[in-house]
């Protein structure tokens, strides 16, 4: 797919981390871009730099999504591109003993875990499945695309970690349903891949102290640092760029393997 004026796009989570800088990667090769995001004043003040189109979005809500959707299209046509980066993630053990008393056990919160789910699973989905019921109304392009879509699962697909059972269940779950999505989608001419970042330097990762950073950052074979949002859109640049990509799941990690804890 070539990268211009005549293309716009969507990305979730578009107001902060991977996809802000996906939101401004794409919006600098001339893509007409839409964020949806629950963060207004970041979100409305991304969009305007990029000059691009906010939308509030909750990707847990039918009714929001189709919204927001409904704006995006009305602002900038019918998109050939998503790209799902909205998602959150817990810690908490699937069954732990209370640190003062051993005799103290409580089960995982289940509405913490269906809140990932909700999330970063099926929120995915919700999205993806919308968008490729519009672009199936697209007219073909080279090679007879019609769009792509991205996801973001996590290293936490493959290498979950202690207290990770909700959020590497919701990653897997990306994972998992990207190679039937791109083969249900396959006779539409729309491609459907998901990107597996490992430590990434977020706002979230930004916030905690520099000894923890530093460590984390350690503990990367190579390159010995956390990854860049940039890194993460220059991979869905060529995502989007490289019409053979197609049904495939890539780990961007610095080639680490996730330990236990």
């Amino acid at each position: 797919m070539k990268l211009d004026g005549s293309i716009s796009a969507i990305v979730t989570g578009g107001a902060s981390g991977l996809g802000e800088a996906t939101a401004r990667a794409l919006a600098g090769q001339g893509v007409r871009v839409a964020i949806f995001d629950m963060n207004a004043e970041r979100g409305e003040g991304v969009a305007r730099e990029i000059g691009g189109v906010f939308c509030n979005v909750d990707v847990t809500s039918d009714a929001s999504v189709q919204a927001g959707f409904e704006k995006a299209r009305a602002a900038h046509g019918q998109e050939r591109i998503l790209i799902n980066c909205a998602g959150i993630a817990i810690g908490q053990k699937t069954a732990s003993r209370d640190k003062n008393d051993a005799n103290v056990i409580k089960s995982h919160d289940m509405a913490a875990f269906e809140k990932v789910i909700q999330i970063n699973l099926i929120g995915s989905f919700r999205c993806l499945s919308l968008a490729a019921a519009g672009m199936m109304t697209a007219e073909p392009m080279t090679d007879g695309e019609r769009g792509l879509i991205v996801s973001t699962a996590s290293v936490a697909a493959q290498d979950g970690q202690i207290g990770q059972a909700a959020y590497s269940a919701s990653k897997g779950g990306v994972y998992a349903l990207t190679l039937p999505a791109a083969r249900d989608l396959m006779n539409e001419g729309i491609r459907v891949n998901t990107i597996l970042p490992g430590i990434m330097m977020t706002p979230m990762m930004a916030a905690m102290p520099q000894n923890v950073q530093d460590a984390l950052a350690a503990s990367i074979p190579f390159p010995k640092r956390l990854g860049k949002p940039e890194e993460y859109a220059s991979l869905v640049l060529e995502m989007c760029r490289n019409s053979y990509l197609n049904g495939e799941c890539v780990r961007l990690d610095g080639a680490i393997r996730m330990p236990p804890r």
